[in-house]
């Protein structure tokens, strides 16, 4: 592969272009803007805990907001519970995956195909079952522990399966940082950044998988993948380490070269 340092001169009018374009996209909804947390942040009780909830929530913190999920019209009191609006409210249990599947396609589709899909509507779990309703939590190998899954069954196979991806989930984020690491000091790590993103994608497809044999089968082929972005990684270190020995080989020739001029000078002035 060859590695390349990014020019700033020329990434500087895209740089431009790109701060441009961001001032003209219209900001995610604040909290001031939507009249539903507005009204129901101030009321008590279980009319005001969905709001408490959702401020806690990842929705909250990349500005998803009530009128995201449940439509209405998020600036209009009057309106904001509208089914002309598009005001769904509160999905049945059996809706909820396609509820929230409107957004998370690829999700809804590894839950579907999921022994926790298949059981859909015969008790088995559904979204907020273990990402909660309103403080919608990240989804991530800590939601997978023996409080959450002993509540349908036992956690022994569940550990197995975390304990698989652990490993694989540790070496995916050694890969991250490192990749940003060369891309602050100006390395072109466009290449490792796309094959990082599929990886991701394959890995995440996998939280929703019940079976231990085939998560561990998936596991051994984005193994593969994570030894070839590694050794990618490995060439850029080495690129590095030679420019720099190329740097101080040459500012020692060039300390050397003023030496040797100065020893010669002398011993010219003192011959004459």
């Amino acid at each position: 592969m060859m590695i390349t340092r990014t020019n700033p001169w020329l990434t500087l009018p895209l740089m431009l272009l790109a701060a441009v374009t961001l001032l003209t996209i219209p900001s995610p909804a604040t909290a001031a803007d939507i009249v539903c947390i507005q009204c129901h942040g101030k009321l008590p009780g279980k009319y005001g805990e969905p709001v408490q909830l959702w401020q806690g929530s990842i929705h909250a913190e990349n500005g998803i907001a009530c009128n995201s999920c449940h439509g209405g019209d998020p600036k209009d009191e009057a309106n904001a519970m509208s089914p002309a609006r598009g005001f769904l409210g509160k999905p049945k249990e059996a809706d909820i995956p396609a509820f929230c599947g409107r957004c998370h396609v690829g999700v809804l589709k590894d839950y579907l195909s999921s022994l926790h899909g298949k059981a859909l509507g015969r008790g088995g779990p559904t979204c907020v079952t273990c990402h909660g309703n309103h403080r919608v939590v990240k989804a991530s190998l800590d939601l997978i522990n023996e409080k959450n899954c002993s509540r349908c069954h036992s956690y022994q196979q569940a550990a197995k399966i975390k304990g698989v991806m652990a490993r694989t989930e540790s070496r995916i984020l050694t890969i991250d940082a490192g990749i940003a690491k060369f891309k602050q000091q100006g390395f072109d790590t466009d290449k490792l950044e796309k094959g990082l993103f599929a990886v991701r994608n394959s890995f995440h497809s996998l939280f929703h998988t019940v079976d231990a044999a085939r998560v561990e089968n998936e596991l051994a082929r984005i193994e593969t993948d994570l030894i070839k972005l590694e050794q990618l990684l490995t060439d850029i270190d080495n690129l590095q380490h030679q420019r720099k020995l190329i740097g101080a080989m040459a500012t020692g020739g060039a300390l050397l070269a003023a030496l040797l001029f100065q020893l010669l000078r002398k011993t010219f002035d003192q011959t004459t």
